[in-house]
C-alpha cells in the first residue's frame, strides 16, 4: 500500500508556491478582476477559488510556467461561470461596468512607460470620499495590500473584529454608491491622494517590520510599496508628498541588509554595519528630499524623509544630529499628532538629553490606549529603564514587550535582553 505521507512534501511545496505567488500577484489579480467585472466581492471570491484550485492541481500537475496567468485565467473563468448562472447579477454588473467606463478619463501617463497598473486604479477607487477614512484604509490594506486582518489591525492599533466590520462596511458602500473604477481627475486628486499614500506606506511598514512570523522583514511587501510609489511619482511628478513618501521608503529600505544578522537575528540601529547599507538607494532617496520640502509648507512624508536622511548621512549613532531630528519631530507632531510620533520623538530626546528625559516623555504617554499593544513603546521604556539602572522595572517592561512582540527575531532579542538583566552575574 502506498504511504499517503509520500505526497506530503509535494503538497507542502505546492502550497508554499501558491502562497508565495498569491502574495506577489494578489493585488494585481484582484484589480484586474474588478476592472473586468466591476464587483469587489465577486473578485475576492473567485480569486480565492483560483487559489484553492491551484492547491489541488499544482501538486499533481506541477507549478505552471506562468503561475500568475494561471490564477488569472482560472479566476476569470469562475467569474464568468457564476455570472452565467445568475442573469440578474450579470445584468447589474453590466450596468456598473458601463457607468465606470463612461466616467473614466484616460490618464496621459498610460500612453508610455509610466503606465500605472490596475492596482493604483483600485487604490483610488477605495479612497473615494464617500467612504470614511477608517473604512477605506482598512479595505485598501486588506484587499489591495494583501495584508491579513490581524496585520491591518496592527497598522491601526485596533482589534481585528473592528477591522473586519470596517471592510464589510466599505465594500457595501462602494456597491451602493456605484463608485467607478478609475483614477480621479485633477480636481479630485488632493482629497484622494493622502489615503493612497497612507496605504502604500502601511504596506511598506508591514514589510519593514512584520507584525508576525519567523522573519523580521517581509522584503516583498516593502519592495512592492516602493514600486507603487515609483509609479505614483511618474504619474504625479508635481506632488511633493509623493516625492517625500518615495524618499522616506528608499532611505529606510536602504538599511535592510544590516537590520538582521547571519541567522536572521535583529540588529539594532546603533549596532548595524553601515557599510552594508545600500548607498545607491540612499543617494536616490536623498536626491528626492529637496523636492519634498520645497515649494510650500512641508508635508508629513517630507518631514519623515528628512529625519531618515539625517540617520543615513551620519557615520554612527553618536554623531547623528539629534537636536535637528527632535526639531523635525516637533514639526511632524504639529502636522500629524500621534502617540506613535510621540514615542519616536521621546527616543530621539533620550539620545539628545539623556535617558531620564526620554523616559519622562514615555511615561507621560502611559494612559494612551493605542500604545498598550504597541511593542516599540514597551521596548523603548525597557531600554531606557535599563540604561538608568532600574533593573527590576526594566525586566517588567521587557516582559511586557515580549508578550506583544509578533516576530521571532523580536522575541529572541527581547529574551536575550531580559536574560541579561535577570542573570546573577550581571547584577
Amino acid at each position: 500500500m502506498r504511504d499517503p505521507r509520500a505526497d506530503r512534501p509535494a503538497e507542502t511545496g505546492a502550497r508554499a508556491s501558491v502562497e508565495a505567488i498569491f502574495r506577489e500577484e494578489h493585488g494585481r489579480l484582484l484589480a484586474a478582476l474588478v476592472r473586468r467585472f466591476g464587483d469587489l466581492d465577486l473578485a475576492e471570491e473567485v480569486a480565492s477559488e483560483a487559489v484553492e484550485a491551484a492547491l489541488v492541481r499544482w501538486p499533481v500537475d506541477g507549478v505552471p510556467p506562468n503561475p500568475g496567468g494561471w490564477l488569472m485565467t482560472t479566476a476569470r473563468r469562475r467569474a464568468v461561470d457564476r455570472l452565467r448562472r445568475d442573469k440578474a447579477y450579470a445584468a447589474r454588473l453590466a450596468i456598473l461596468q458601463v457607468e465606470a467606463d463612461r466616467a473614466e478619463p484616460v490618464p496621459p501617463a498610460e500612453a508610455g512607460d509610466g503606465l500605472p497598473d490596475e492596482r493604483l486604479r483600485l487604490f483610488f477607487t477605495c479612497s473615494h470620499p464617500a467612504l470614511s477614512a477608517e473604512d477605506r484604509g482598512a479595505l485598501m490594506l486588506r484587499c489591495l495590500g494583501g495584508l491579513t486582518t490581524p496585520e491591518v489591525a496592527r497598522a491601526f492599533l485596533v482589534p481585528p473584529a473592528t477591522v473586519a466590520k470596517r471592510i464589510v462596511r466599505a465594500k457595501k458602500k462602494i456597491s451602493q454608491a456605484r463608485i467607478p473604477f478609475r483614477v480621479p481627475g485633477p480636481d479630485e486628486l488632493p482629497e484622494r491622494l493622502p489615503g493612497v499614500l497612507q496605504v502604500v506606506y502601511s504596506i511598506f511598514t508591514e514589510g519593514y517590520a512584520a507584525s508576525a512570523g519567523p522573519d523580521l522583514q517581509r522584503l516583498d511587501l516593502a519592495e512592492e510599496a516602493i514600486r507603487l510609489a515609483r509609479i505614483l511619482r511618474r504619474l504625479l511628478p508635481a506632488e511633493r508628498e509623493v516625492a517625500g513618501l518615495l524618499a522616506l521608503m528608499l532611505l529606510i529600505h536602504a538599511r535592510r541588509a544590516a537590520r538582521t544578522g547571519t541567522g536572521g537575528e535583529l540588529v539594532l540601529l546603533d549596532e548595524q554595519d553601515r557599510g552594508r547599507w545600500d548607498r545607491a538607494m540612499i543617494e536616490e532617496g536623498l536626491a528626492l528630499v529637496p523636492a519634498a520640502l520645497t515649494g510650500g509648507p512641508p508635508g508629513p512624508y517630507g518631514v519623515q524623509a528628512a529625519i531618515a536622511a539625517l540617520h543615513d548621512e551620519a557615520a554612527d549613532v553618536a554623531t547623528t544630529d539629534w537636536p535637528q531630528i527632535v526639531a523635525l519631530y516637533d514639526v511632524l507632531l504639529a502636522l500629524t499628532p500621534s502617540p506613535i510620533v510621540e514615542v519616536n520623538r521621546a527616543a530621539a530626546v533620550a539620545l539628545r538629553d539623556g535617558p531620564a528625559a526620554g523616559l519622562a516623555l514615555l511615561d507621560a504617554l502611559a494612559a494612551e490606549p493605542r500604545l498598550r499593544a504597541y511593542t516599540p513603546y514597551a521596548t523603548a521604556r525597557a531600554d531606557l529603564l535599563e540604561r538608568l539602572g532600574r533593573r527590576a522595572e526594566a525586566a517588567a517592561a521587557y516582559r511586557q514587550a515580549l508578550a506583544l512582540a509578533g516576530t521571532e527575531p523580536e522575541r529572541a532579542h527581547l529574551r536575550r535582553r531580559l536574560a541579561a538583566l535577570e542573570s546573577p552575574g550581571e547584577a
